[in-house]
């Protein structure tokens, strides 16, 4: 069976908000053999909402509907689903009723406008909603298609998924299990990595493979649906082990974890520590890292020195050196490793210097260069990367990736 997922709200075509129910849903579906194939985000509009529920029943065999079910004009989603269904819809008084009681137990009269929640559309099964005051509505629709609709508030959403579509949609799919593998990938492009496992994943119709790139993080995703989890599984490995001996020592990760984890697991096991010094990322590594749970054990902690003078004062960079070579050079770089590293006594000390853009404020480095320092047990090196982008947020976010992974490189010898 084939899934789409409608998120109903005009607040959510807006940079404010993000439809985080449909990532839920698509896991839950995904768990139970139920391909997504189509997401949409429409906003309290009910003749485009309509048209909507129509296309996707016509492609679809499910489709679920989350959000616009309050009590306000524009919760639009019961009219729409009726409509789409040419239903009528009639007035449950014992919804009602339920929605009375939760006001009163809260000490409040509910106001007549809660009223428009107590509407249910013909032929409807009733999903009752312990989280809030709307109730969901399971509707079976015509050539075995089913119309769900959800309230919008993640916990009340999530709370009446498990409860009470699960067990329907257990009923309905056939057993199917979907697995996935992650691999990601440094040191390569994205045309590099495609024109090298293409000839793999051209031959398997499944799994389907699909390859992602971002801030140069490379990731190559196997996705196998069959009847029995053993029999996805074996067909993972079945392709993985072809993708894995191709790209050998290029793969840095084979579960999906990213740089920060993998590099933290590899600190710990040899017993080490690790200080950061960074000017063009302003703290984004250090931020990066610091997400890994547990990332005190091997995480010294770091220094953010922006202008010339701290370079100097916190990190003993020679004033000479900087008028010299610059702040955005390779000689600075290694400075910076090496004064983090005698600072904080940890046993590896990472630096980024770079010119992020869009302008060079006076500086000789053209905009995207970037230097990276790595100072450890046996000295220190340097890397250099001119990324060709003037768009500053990219720059700062492939520097903290192109760190990682010299480090992780480093760790790996």
């Amino acid at each position: 069976m084939n899934a789409e997922i409608i998120a109903v709200g005009s607040e959510m075509l807006t940079p404010d908000r993000v439809d985080t129910n449909s990532l839920f849903l698509t896991d839950q579906l995904n768990q139970m053999g139920v391909e997504v194939v189509a997401k949409h985000v429409i906003g309290d509009d009910r003749e485009r909402l309509t048209t909507a529920i129509r296309r996707a029943l016509e492609a679809s065999g499910f489709v679920l509907i989350s959000g616009g079910l309050g009590p306000t004009e524009d919760d639009v989603t019961r009219d729409a689903v009726a409509a789409a269904l040419e239903r009528e819809q009639f007035f449950h008084a014992g919804i009602s009723a339920g929605i009375e009681d939760r006001f009163l137990r809260m000490k409040r009269v509910m106001p007549e406008i809660n009223k428009r929640q107590a509407m249910v559309i013909e032929g409807a099964e009733i999903l009752s909603n312990d989280r809030g005051t709307a109730p969901g509505q399971w509707i079976a629709a015509n050539g075995n298609r089913v119309v769900v609709i959800l309230p919008g508030p993640p916990h009340e959403l999530k709370s009446m998924f498990t409860r009470e579509c699960e067990p329907r949609l257990r009923k309905l799919v056939p057993p199917l299990a979907i697995r996935i593998q992650v691999f990601r990938i440094s040191g390569m492009s994205e045309s590099d990595l495609d024109q090298t496992i293409s000839p793999i994943y051209k031959k398997y119709g499944n799994p389907a493979t699909t390859v992602l790139a971002h801030n140069g993080d490379l990731q190559v995703h196997l996705r196998a649906r069959c009847s029995t989890e053993a029999e996805a599984n074996a067909l993972l490995k079945e392709v993985g082990d072809q993708i894995d001996a191709a790209l050998g020592e290029k793969i840095y990760s084979r579960n999906a974890d990213p740089l920060e984890v993998i590099t933290g697991r590899k600190l710990v096991a040899a017993g080490a520590t690790l200080a950061v010094a960074e000017s063009a990322t302003g703290g984004g590594l250090a931020e990066r890292i610091t997400t890994v749970p547990g990332s005190s054990a091997w995480f010294a902690g770091g220094f953010v020195t922006y202008q010339r003078r701290l370079k100097t004062a916190l990190l003993g960079v020679p004033e000479e050196l900087l008028a010299s070579h610059g702040a955005v050079s390779s000689e600075t770089a290694a400075a910076m490793a090496t004064g983090a590293r005698e600072r904080t006594g940890a046993t590896w000390a990472v630096s980024i210097t770079g010119n992020a853009g869009p302008s060079t404020d006076g500086d000789e480095a053209p905009v995207g260069s970037v230097y990276i320092g790595i100072a450890g047990p046996d000295g220190v090196e340097t890397f250099h990367r001119i990324w060709p982008s003037s768009d500053r947020p990219r720059v700062r976010a492939f520097a903290a990736q192109m760190a990682l992974d010299m480090l992780n490189r480093k760790l790996s010898q």
